[in-house]
């Protein structure tokens, strides 16, 4: 699976993408645990202080928002794509 980080995302991690493996049933939770067992910093952008999903953060499989799917539980395969946006603000 690839994984893409944008923006900030990028920046804190130190990659613009990585690759992962996913075998068997991964869901998107699975994933984003992997992630930040690598890049321990994406874990206070992830979750919030009582450890559930923040949703700040835009995750897209297949250029797709999980939040149309199946949420964190969104079974993923080994050729999937995933991309995770930072929160966007402007004016």
């Amino acid at each position: 699976m690839r994984v893409r980080f944008y923006a900030t995302l990028r920046d804190l991690v130190g990659v613009s993408a990585t690759d992962l493996s996913v075998e068997g049933t991964a869901d998107i939770r699975h994933v984003l645990d992997r992630l930040m067992e690598a890049y321990p910093p994406l874990h206070d952008k992830l979750w919030d202080a009582e450890g559930d999903w923040s949703g700040f953060v835009t995750v897209l499989l297949n250029g797709r928002s999980i939040q149309w799917l199946q949420g964190l539980d969104t079974r993923v395969a080994d050729d999937d794509a995933l991309s995770l946006f930072p929160p966007v603000g402007g004016g």
